[in-house]
């Protein structure tokens, strides 16, 4: 049965039903924030005790802009896909679930996370404020954009490796995303388990096969060394790599981190000195920024250096530092003025050696200890103390004291980036071990895939997994184009972290008992699934970002 017969006629053609849902949606969004504008910007002037006060609401508004942006990102594909005739019978599906879930949310009450659930009243909204969800448009993709019939026709539409287009309407991606999508099912997916078990580094043989492919160069300049390349294409690659193991596809993380500090804040030295280095994978770059008592409020930051004899010695404790025994190269995010708050800080180019299994900090002024972890295994992670490390002066990020705060932050955009679409890869690998298993696994006569609670758990995932990626692609396109893209950024980062666990969690259930036994992927699926909410600003942080931001103007 062809999907035209599965959709009502008024979905089978054009996509004008579905701009005319958006702009409703649009409306209802407005008329949101400003509602909550009043209460917390009166007079035009955002309050911030009472945006803390009203924690729940004003993150519902992040939320309801995490919703919206989602349905532009997918309608954008779906019309890049019908301009090049692309537009099938499974991702004409897609795009008619995506709608009519998130539509629907609108009305009810949206999610923010497990057990949080924003009604549109909390955000100061009345009955008359929902009348633009009353359009004809949206009332018939709520109703019939996924029937039951719908629903199993996509599952049966689903493949290993082919959960929908992704739209990327450029055929040099279309062959990185081939290569890398290979290298990841031959080099990787067969040992990821394995590694992870273990509780082992990622070989070192992977590292140098990364290497050779450019992988920690992708988006340094070409002058440096780098491929030059595009965050699309950093997109492209991170979800293929995180497909295969989350670990892998967090290898060239610090690498983007690093290389874009030194890229935009760097002296012409620096710039010579570390970016080829970094580009070839000579260097293996950690990121020395959070402290045991400083998490998000870098303004508090207590890690400190002093500048004696042609040397900046830090000391302080710094924790969660991936990779730290392993790399040859930190950034590493301190004090050099005795002043509180950002305008303190500054970041170091920090060279040491590296470690050992029997000696993992083989330097002077330098000593760590090891955190276990339940996921995001392969490079493990550090509590580091530093106790008068010597930094060479000319190592000063930029060579200007007090503009660390301002240099990371430049970073952010493209962090967060690539984690949404780490966070896509995870939840691909998902889906792909629910539906090989539900394929498999029989009972009562019958794969357990033909039953609709377990075929409608992986086509929802599927659906709002495009739903993520779209939004991530988004934000890429958006970097790439030089505009300002930190909302976007957020927000897809904050849509991709839920969705993995999402994917990974509803898996699971589908493996049933199986699901918690360790020989299972998808136990450590959903492991390496729970980090993405957390790292890289954690959801409610991020969600306080954005709030300010839409209520701000």
């Amino acid at each position: 049965m062809a999907s035209l017969d599965l959709l009502p006629p008024r979905l089978q053609g054009a996509l004008g039903t579905y701009r005319a849902a958006l702009e409703a949606a649009r409306a209802f969004r407005d008329r949101a924030r400003e509602r909550l504008a009043r209460r917390l910007a009166p007079g035009g002037r955002l309050d911030l005790d009472r945006l803390e006060q009203e924690q729940h609401a004003a993150h519902g508004l992040a939320w309801l802009e995490v919703h919206l942006r989602a349905l532009e990102a997918l309608l954008d594909w779906a019309e890049r896909l019908q301009a090049t005739d692309r537009l099938g019978e499974r991702e004409r599906l897609q795009l008619a679930w995506g709608f009519a879930e998130y539509l629907a949310r609108l009305s009810g009450g949206w999610p923010m996370a497990q057990g949080e659930i924003v009604r549109p009243y909390e955000l100061g909204l009345e009955e008359t404020d929902l009348a633009c969800l009353e359009r004809a448009e949206v009332r018939t993709l709520v109703r019939t954009g996924a029937q039951p019939e719908a629903r199993r026709r996509l599952a049966e539409l689903l493949a290993p490796g082919d959960l929908g287009d992704p739209g990327l309407a450029d055929e040099s991606l279309e062959l990185v995303r081939a290569q890398f999508r290979r290298f990841a099912e031959e080099r990787i997916a067969p040992h990821a388990q394995r590694w992870h078990l273990s509780d082992a580094l990622i070989p070192e043989e992977v590292l140098l096969d990364l290497a050779a492919l450019g992988v920690f160069g992708l988006t340094v300049p070409e002058e440096f060394g780098g491929l030059g390349m595009s965050k699309l294409a950093m997109c492209v690659v991170t979800e293929e790599l995180s497909r295969g193991y989350l670990g892998v596809g967090s290898l060239p993380t610090r690498n983007e981190i690093a290389g874009e500090l030194v890229a935009s804040a760097g002296t012409p030295e620096q710039k010579a000195r570390f970016l080829p280095r970094l580009a070839s994978g000579t260097l293996i770059p950690t990121a020395v920024f959070t402290e045991p008592n400083v998490g998000s409020d870098l303004a508090n930051l207590e890690t400190r250096a002093v500048l004696e004899d042609g040397f900046w010695r830090v000391t302080g404790q710094k924790t969660w530092i991936t990779h730290a025994a392993r790399a040859d190269f930190m950034t590493i995010l301190c004090r050099t003025r005795p002043e509180r708050g950002h305008k303190g800080l500054s970041i170091l180019l920090a060279e040491k050696p590296r470690g050992t299994d029997a000696n993992p900090f083989p330097v002077e002024g330098l000593a760590g200890s090891e955190i276990p972890v339940l996921g995001y295994r392969g490079m493990k992670e550090y509590t580091l103390s530093f106790d008068r490390f010597p930094v060479p002066a000319e190592n000063l990020l930029g060579g200007v004291e007090g503009q660390g705060f301002k240099q990371l932050m430049a970073t952010f955009e493209s962090a967060r980036i690539q984690t949404a679409a780490r966070a896509v890869g995870v939840a691909v690998a998902a889906i792909e071990e629910g539906l090989a298993y539900a394929r498999e696994r029989r009972q009562f006569g019958k794969p357990i895939i033909a039953f609709p609670r377990v075929h409608q758990k992986l086509a929802w995932a599927a659906v709002e997994t495009q739903l993520a990626r779209q939004l991530t692609f988004f934000a890429a396109r958006a970097k790439d184009a030089g505009r300002r893209c930190d909302l976007e950024a957020g927000l897809a980062k904050l849509l991709a972290a839920q969705v993995a666990w999402t994917a990974a969690d509803l898996a699971l259930q589908v493996h049933g008992g199986n699901g918690y036994a360790l020989e299972y992927p998808i136990s450590r699926i959903l492991c390496d699934a729970r980090i993405l909410n957390i790292f890289e600003g954690a959801a409610e942080i991020q969600a306080q970002v954005v709030a300010r931001r839409l209520l701000e103007g």
